[in-house]
């Protein structure tokens, strides 16, 4: 965008459980666009004339039960793809891809991998690897990139609790930790770790155990910006104040600000 904006990202966990969650945040913060994850939502009958009247042109990819993304922008985008640009389709609706005012946006729920050694971990990597040879393809690193979402990893060891405990589960395995180097060696940088180094800033926590109240979480929901994009960010916030209201996502939102060119 050839202006100031901010981004916002959430896994929603169902946009019809917390449909007046989200309506509420986003009528409160008014991001220029928000990208949504985990809608479990079918096209036909997701929720979008009250994100209208909020005044977003609304874009969807979405299937009954699992997985989905949406995004919602203030300008409406002049380009709009749902899962890879090539190749056979994808299992499951994860990928919206926005050209929205010279803005290349990547809407992504990246898979959970489930466990180690399974055909559903083998697919993650996989995905990873497609993923980034789509970029290859289709921009440079000057290009102006954001992705977002729910990556399901958590890069490093400030982006858990224990990571001890962690070896040989998933969202924190070697393996993906070098799919994830993989991709960003594009030309992608973290934008939340320009501003912030600290440990314990997490995106999501298990509703079980009190993970929350007790900060037992992970840092699994990210913004990677391309450098043009990387050096307009001038901060990234873990907004906490949705996971406090009843039956909330068990992530958190995080938003982006950029200023202008």
């Amino acid at each position: 965008m050839n202006r100031p904006f901010t981004l916002l990202t959430w896994n929603v966990n169902g946009i019809r459980a917390r449909l007046d969650d989200v309506l509420s945040f986003l009528a409160e913060r008014s991001p220029d666009v928000a990208c949504l994850q985990e809608t479990k939502c079918e096209d036909k009958v997701f929720p979008r004339v009250p994100f209208a009247e909020l005044g977003y042109t609304v874009n969807v990819h979405g299937a009954k039960g699992y997985a989905g993304v949406a995004t919602l922008s203030k300008v409406k985008p002049t380009q709009v793809v749902t899962g890879f640009r090539g190749g056979d389709a994808d299992s499951h609706c994860r990928i919206l891809n926005t050209e929205i005012d010279g803005l290349r946006l990547y809407n992504l729920y990246v898979p959970n991998g489930t466990a180690l050694g399974t055909e559903a971990f083998a697919y993650k990597l996989a995905w990873l690897a497609r993923l980034k040879a789509e970029l290859a393809e289709h921009y440079t690193p000057d290009t102006p990139l954001i992705l977002c979402g729910d990556f399901n990893i958590a890069p490093d060891e400030r982006d858990v609790v224990d990571p001890r405990a962690l070896e040989g589960c998933t969202h924190f395995s070697p393996q993906e930790h070098a799919a994830l180097r993989e991709l960003l060696g594009f030309g992608l940088q973290d934008c939340f770790r320009k501003h912030d180094d600290r440990a314990g800033q997490y995106t999501w926590w298990d509703y079980r155990r009190g993970d929350f109240d007790r900060n037992r979480g992970m840092r699994i929901d990210h913004v990677y910006a391309s450098a043009p994009l990387y050096a307009r960010c001038d901060a990234v916030v873990h907004d906490k104040t949705p996971r406090g209201w009843d039956a909330p996502s068990d992530h958190i939102p995080v938003i982006a600000t950029f200023r202008g060119p």
